[in-house]
């Protein structure tokens, strides 16, 4: 399978449907074909349509979903885009180095590349569930890019760092691969580890969560990792239960 299929452009609740289309132009002419679309404010339409510009195939097999979390959670690597930095924000990454990761990381499955609202972009709580955060590095006198314009100038990232990956695979072919967990199981680790930290009264309030899933992203679990983890936890949960009797 070309590597360019595991990877899939996320576009969080679109208030228009022309930015669709030209954000699905603009994968096209950079050999990307997989669009989901969380939530779109305006269906695909004809003006959809017209701005793809001969892409109409990337818009007719896009996917729908309800949130956020379902639009990712078959992807080991999830990547957010966003023009401002946030509070506890995941490990910053910039276009070049995003592109040539998204390529490395195809090997162990799914990619996502989310892009935000148009005006509000993603929200922090998106963007904790995001392994990095992609911020484009632009004039800070003038940092304005529509929707369209961020999607091509990283799907160009990505397209220029498949184009060099003869190059990488060589360097890569006697490291072996890891796999890595999706956001799903990721998803079950964070509400296992949040529902027994609680009862165990180690977390209080929200910001000790946040700070915990912040730093497992961070880490990059591997699926092995995370399965130890589980375990630990399931241990410290079952000998909690063993006291209160």
């Amino acid at each position: 399978m070309n590597l360019l299929d595991h990877i899939h452009i996320v576009l969080v609740e679109t208030s228009h449907s022309g930015n669709i289309g030209s954000a699905a132009r603009a994968m096209k002419t950079m050999g990307l074909k997989h669009l989901r679309l969380v939530a779109p404010q305006q269906p695909i339409d004809e003006q959809a349509e017209a701005l793809s510009a001969g892409a109409k195939d990337v818009l007719d097999n896009s996917q729908m979903f309800a949130t956020f979390d379902d639009a990712v959670a078959d992807c080991q690597l999830v990547i957010g885009t966003s023009a401002r930095l946030r509070h506890l924000q995941s490990t910053l990454i910039e276009p070049r180095a995003c592109g040539e990761l998204a390529i490395s990381r195809t090997r162990q499955g799914n990619v996502a590349i989310v892009f935000g609202r148009e005006r509000v972009g993603l929200t922090n709580e998106e963007l904790l569930k995001c392994h990095y955060h992609l911020n484009i590095p632009t004039n800070p006198e003038y940092g304005s890019l529509n929707l369209a314009m961020a999607v091509q100038l990283v799907s160009y990232e990505i397209r220029m760092a498949w184009l060099a990956d003869d190059d990488l695979q060589k360097k890569l072919q006697n490291q072996p691969l890891v796999e890595y967990p999706t956001s799903e199981a990721l998803a079950h680790f964070f509400n296992h580890t949040e529902r027994l930290y609680k009862e165990l009264g180690f977390i209080r309030n929200d910001g000790v969560m946040q700070k915990l899933r912040r730093l497992y992203q961070r880490a990059e679990l591997e699926t092995n990792e995370l399965n130890l983890l589980r375990g630990m936890l399931t241990a410290a949960e079952k000998a909690a239960k063993r006291d209160l009797n």
